[in-house]
């Protein structure tokens, strides 16, 4: 159990890490909007994002399965996408979803390597 919520809490840091790392390197993709939010605003969103991960990705990957079918898989980019907007959103970190969706690709390859370094343990 204390290993499962060590799990979570590593992934909450990942995820706001990673969030951060995505505003820091492409920006919001909006003109003249600086971010000015402090380390508290991403530790909030990678939690916003966990929970939406882990709870709302099946049931919108669930209802958009004939998009995924017809994009071969790549619809699940734009679906990571919209939580990585809807998360940033709830914050108050405006981003546009073009950007969004680009930092949710940063995060999946950043969750990939974790959950593979984790599991080879």
């Amino acid at each position: 159990m204390l290993r499962k919520i060590s799990l979570l809490i590593f992934r909450w840091v990942l995820n706001a890490f990673g969030l951060w790392l995505a505003v820091q390197l492409l920006g919001t993709g909006l003109n003249n909007v600086e971010v000015t939010v402090g380390i508290s605003g991403f530790l909030l969103a990678g939690l916003i994002f966990s929970i939406a991960n882990s709870v709302l990705k099946p049931l919108l990957i669930i209802l958009s399965l004939p998009a995924i079918l017809i994009t071969l898989g790549l619809f699940t980019l734009v679906v990571n996408g919209f939580l990585v907007y809807i998360s940033l959103a709830i914050t108050g970190i405006s981003m546009s979803f073009f950007h969004s969706i680009l930092s949710g690709i940063i995060l999946s390859l950043l969750n990939y390597v974790v959950s593979a370094t984790l599991d080879s343990r």
